[in-house]
């Protein structure tokens, strides 16, 4: 009887059958197009629409009416989607607007956002959002695996062409979005059902709403839960746009490469289906884009460097099987040399979309020229199928292959993930390599179960990466390993009203590594004590016991030598941060404590002023001070961020960098007029102080890169 019990009891668990009722509604056809100005109760093609209204509060009090009302139109005419929002706010003049820049952070302002199921998916689906501004926010979810710790299901970086103008008013604020039904995608039937859910945020009371309701443990891309509109009148689709660009270089200074340079190219789009798009670049350059963030490696691994480049980020998420240490495709092994220096891309295509309702296609291939003496000329190719399945499930493959000078590799492998309720999730993959002159170990498994409820989270997972695993067009942090990781939390809120913190969090974490003969290379027990205020303002306070086992020595610093030996050393860590959406906002991570054997102190701090929704700064430093047996050494990292927007479309930004160690300082100006996401005009600064490897000679470049998005069908 007790394990019966027990069983039943873990079944319902798992199954999470208590579920809130997702609501219906129906959009209209628009008799006149609105005026995109923003004034939503002033125009008059939005009267004859049903308002959907009835929003309910994830925070601060979960499951409580909104405390402002919301109205949200959504109508249709022959060539795009309409969505109308009235945010009424009886303190209109307490409304906070933060960033006017195009896919700005929503958070730190009042804000609205919309996701979109256009295919009844439940796992893939675009957000759409804006702020009183009007700025233009938009990415693509997949995997609908959006709980309170998963951010790889959503892609930021996914940006299509559509229009949002906002105002501000004694009512609150409202805002007009134009969409064109060639910036989407779906299914072949002329009259659609799609899922949508709603978010708005009053951000002076930390307030998030919901149409659609959702416990705290989801955020907005959890299409499982969307709501339901009906009666979408959709076109037949061919579009196809063609981006050309020119660009004029100028470099000076050290390294090599000097002198003046004139580039041509174009970006290309075809609707083949209204779900499945070809894109086609040839001479690719993506000079426009902001330079890597400086970082300080202190252990024995890799350091992870994000993607940056339009091309590559559109649709990635399609690409993506692995996790954060293990990524079997790398959109970076593509066109940058093993040094960070970029190779020429001479042309490449991307299909990828959606076969019928639920098969996800998604092939790439590429050619990189042959720069002499880094890297011979190289073709890549990446093909991706995904087939969802009920249940927040499915099963897919990769097959990844690079052939450049005298050797291939191939990466492949086969994920899947299976939905246990709404709360419980279990997905893994198996991948093999081959690589000429590797014949053994070149394997790599992870299976990994979560289980995420408003009170309790918990994941596990075991992972084994063979010592020749070898993903070139990937990215490993470590080899030849086999690890487990194991993580619970309990979070908390007060029941009282006035209560003025939000939420409790403890929670604990372990991490162990071991190499195949049984050595223990990494451990880390992490029990951290989270709070977060209503105003936003969090508190992290930890204790950290870390084992790293080494067997072979290694420099950590210019002279300073780690010995081969096994360490176990305990550390305090702390993290905090004043509210984000105030003009004035700062924050202080520590590290304190044993390392190595030795000891080091380790400090983050930053401070951010943002006097209004145009200009934005920030200054953050990272300084570690490593006392070790093989000697003493410190290392700075100086950021600073000024960015000023004159409008949503037309910005001016810089990055300063200095790396005290390296003797190095960068700077990064970039000004952005934009036609449309990522088409415009791009005036560029780079200069790089590198005094080790080029004293007095700096090396200085000036970029100027105009691009137009032509429709041609």
């Amino acid at each position: 009887m007790r394990l019966s019990a027990l069983v039943c009891f873990g079944v319902s668990v798992l199954s999470s059958l208590h579920l809130l009722a997702a609501p219906l509604s129906k959009a209209t056809r628009l008799d006149q197009v609105p005026t995109l100005d923003g004034d939503v109760i002033g125009d008059t093609a939005w009267t004859e629409l049903t308002p959907i209204t009835n929003f309910t509060q994830q925070r601060p009090d979960e499951g409580a009416p909104a405390s402002q009302r919301t109205e949200v139109f959504v109508g249709f005419t022959d060539t795009a989607l309409y969505v109308g929002v009235v945010c009424y706010d009886d303190n209109a003049e307490s409304i906070i607007v933060a960033n006017s820049s195009r896919d700005s952070n929503l958070s730190d302002t009042d804000s609205f956002r919309m996701v979109i199921d256009a295919f009844e998916s439940k796992q893939d689906g675009l957000v759409f959002g804006t702020n009183p501004t009007g700025l233009e926010y938009d990415g693509q979810v997949s995997n609908d695996n959006a709980n309170r710790f998963s951010f790889s299901n959503f892609d930021l970086n996914w940006d299509t062409t559509w229009h949002v103008e906002a105002t501000i008013g004694e009512f609150g604020w409202s805002a007009e979005m134009e969409i064109p039904f060639t910036s989407l995608r779906y299914a072949d039937d002329e009259r659609q059902n799609w899922g949508f859910n709603f978010q708005r945020t009053i951000r002076r009371s930390n307030e998030v709403v919901y149409w659609s309701p959702l416990p705290r443990q989801y955020r907005l891309n959890r299409l499982s839960l969307a709501g339901t509109i009906s009666g979408i009148e959709v076109p037949p689709q061919r579009n196809f746009t063609v981006t050309p660009y020119a660009l004029g270089k100028d470099t000076r200074g050290g390294g090599p490469d000097t002198g003046q340079d004139r580039e041509f190219g174009f970006d290309s789009k075809y609707s083949i289906t209204p779900s499945l798009t070809l894109d086609v670049t040839y001479n690719t350059d993506f000079a426009q884009v902001e330079v890597d963030q400086q970082q300080v490696n202190l252990n024995r691994f890799s350091l992870f460097f994000p993607e940056k480049r339009p091309f590559f980020l559109e649709n990635s998420s399609q690409f993506q099987v692995g996790t954060n240490s293990i990524r079997l495709f790398f959109s970076r092994g593509i066109g940058i040399g093993p040094g960070g220096e970029p190779l020429p891309i001479a042309a490449g295509l991307r299909v990828s979309g959606k076969v019928g309702s639920a098969t996800n296609v998604g092939l790439l291939a590429m050619r990189s020229e042959e720069v002499t003496g880094v890297a011979p000329e190289t073709d890549f190719a990446v093909l991706r199928l995904n087939q969802e399945l009920a249940g927040r499930s499915s099963i897919g493959v990769l097959i990844v292959d690079r052939d450049g000078g005298t050797t291939d590799n191939q990466t492949y492998a086969v994920d899947g993930k299976w939905g246990i309720g709404e709360q419980g999730t279990v997905s893994g993959f198996v991948a093999r390599t081959s690589t000429p002159g590797i014949s053994k170990d070149d394997h790599a498994y992870h299976l990994a179960a979560e289980y995420n409820s408003q009170v309790w989270s918990f994941n596990g997972s075991v992972t084994e990466v063979g010592g020749g695993f070898n993903p070139e067009v990937g990215f490993l942090t470590r080899k030849a390993y086999r690890s487990i990781n194991l993580f619970g939390l309990r979070s908390s809120r007060p029941t009282t009203a006035d209560s003025r913190v939000l939420e409790y969090r403890p929670h604990a974490n372990y991490t162990g590594y071991w190499d195949f003969d049984g050595f223990m290379e990494t451990g880390r027990l992490h029990i951290d004590s989270s709070i977060e205020w209503k105003s936003g303002a969090e508190l992290h306070t930890a204790i950290n016991h870390n084992h790293e086992g080494v067997k072979t020595a290694f420099e950590i610093a210019a002279g300073v030598f780690v010995p081969a030996k096994d360490y176990d050393d305990w550390e305090f860590s702390m993290f905090a941060n004043t509210n984000r959406a105030a003009p004035l906002r700062a924050g202080l991570g520590l590290n304190a404590g044993g390392f190595f054997g030795g000891d080091r102190l380790g400090l983050s701090p930053f401070l951010a002023y943002r006097p209004n929704e145009a200009f934005e700064t920030s200054l953050s430093w990272n300084y570690n001070d490593v006392e070790l047996s093989g000697g003493d050494f410190d290392v700075a990292l100086t950021n600073l961020r000024v960015s000023y927007s004159f409008s949503p479309k037309m910005s001016l930004a810089a990055l300063l960098q200095h790396n005290d160690r390296d003797k190095l300082l960068s700077t990064n100006l970039r000004f952005s007029w934009l036609q449309s996401a990522n088409a415009g005009l791009y005036v560029v600064y780079n200069e790089t102080d590198d005094d080790l490897n080029s004293p007095g000679r700096p090396r200085r470049e000036f970029i100027v890169k105009y691009s137009r998005i032509l429709n041609v069908l």
